[in-house]
């Protein structure tokens, strides 16, 4: 996302959202000081739960690694000049693309034939989901706003339906599948150190998080080291003049919303292959949407992707520690916390961009543009 004023480049990616950052805990402590609650240690137990253990560092990082898939989702549509707000449905479809690959042949295939194909499914989901509305903006002028928020809510029903009616063991209450085969289950991040020799506690963490780094890397090679990178940023930028040029903006709606519908996809073999070990409800949890703000804060950048999603991991987490371990302060002043995160990344950096421009300018030899 560019700056609303001009800056230098370090100065919209660093500075701008450290700045955001701080006003925003700033705006939380006074709010947590109002409540009767002290600010110091609300903040203290946050960072300790987040990151004062191994293993609270350990979920941190396995919420963080749902929000690098989703905000590298909303990142690239963003580059092509789109908002998708979908990546709630995506994920939920590539979770089931997932959990049915691993239904039907986790019992068949061996591990390492079994994973890839779980991810392939997930990131097929996943794309199918985001075409569709690509299409419709691209070849019938419907806005790809309404129809990813539409196709959400048509993305859960369809995970209810399939998994109450079709999926669900016969004889059991509980809304879920039967679990999968050992081949299907992705191993924790705490067995995979222990092949080496590295004690870690064990926690959800899991190996995607390897496969979330894997894929801010290729997001970073695709967009900014190959033409076919340029093409979408050159009509995320100005279609007309991509037109003009000859690239067809049509073809680059469809290629940047199914990019981010298969980067959305991958959610499930997180939740899925690496945790739950079943095809579950509610596994995305709102991991959509939160990817929106990890890519505002991260300014649509592989590398800003993923502090902002350590930075929303250590909120859940660390908020998580901070309702049992402070007295009175409960889970929704935690959520407030996490709003303004949200807020101050995201709108109120319209307002922000311009004082911190000015304050540029008294930095000697700072240059502009």
């Amino acid at each position: 996302m560019s700056a609303p004023v001009p800056m230098p480049r370090w100065a919209d990616l660093v500075l701008l959202p450290a700045v955001c950052l701080l006003v925003a805990l700033l705006a939380a402590a006074a709010v947590v000081a109002m409540v009767g609650q002290s600010p110091t240690e609300v903040i203290s137990a946050l960072v300790q739960g987040a990151f004062g253990t191994l293993r609270g560092l350990s979920y941190t990082l396995y919420y963080a690694t749902t929000f690098i898939f989703t905000g590298l989702a909303v990142a690239v549509a963003f580059h092509g000049g789109l908002f998708n707000i979908g990546g709630e449905g995506q994920a939920v479809m590539g979770g089931l693309g997932t959990g049915l690959a691993a239904l039907f042949l986790s019992h068949s295939l061996p591990v390492w034939a079994m994973l890839p194909v779980m991810l392939a499914a997930g990131v097929l989901f996943g794309l199918m989901w985001a075409a569709v509305p690509a299409y419709l903006q691209a070849y019938r002028g419907s806005h790809v706003v309404i129809t990813t928020i539409m196709f959400n809510f048509i993305a859960s029903s369809v995970l209810v339906y399939l998994l109450v009616n079709h999926l669900r063991p016969k004889g059991t209450m509980a809304i879920e599948s039967v679990a999968f085969a050992d081949s299907a289950k992705l191993p924790g991040m705490h067995q995979a150190l222990a092949w080496i020799g590295v004690e870690w506690p064990a926690s959800p963490l899991n190996l995607s998080l390897v496969l979330a780094l894997l894929a801010c890397v290729g997001v970073y090679l695709f967009m900014w080291r190959s033409r076919a990178g340029y093409r979408l940023r050159a009509v995320g930028s100005s279609p007309s003049a991509a037109e003009y040029a000859g690239i067809n903006s049509r073809h680059q709606t469809l290629i940047a919303m199914s990019i981010s519908g298969a980067l959305a996809g991958m959610v499930g073999m997180n939740e899925i292959a690496g945790v739950s070990g079943k095809l579950i409800l509610e596994f995305v949890s709102g991991a959509g949407f939160t990817g929106i703000a990890v890519a505002l804060m991260g300014r649509n950048h592989p590398v800003g992707i993923i502090f902002a999603s350590i930075l929303f991991g250590a909120l859940f987490q660390g908020g998580a520690e901070v309702a049992f371990d402070v007295p009175g302060f409960s889970r929704d002043m935690v959520v407030m916390l996490q709003g303004f995160i949200v807020l101050f990344s995201g709108a109120m950096t319209y307002v922000i961009a311009p004082w911190v421009a000015a304050a540029l300018r008294f930095l000697p030899g700072a240059r502009h543009g």
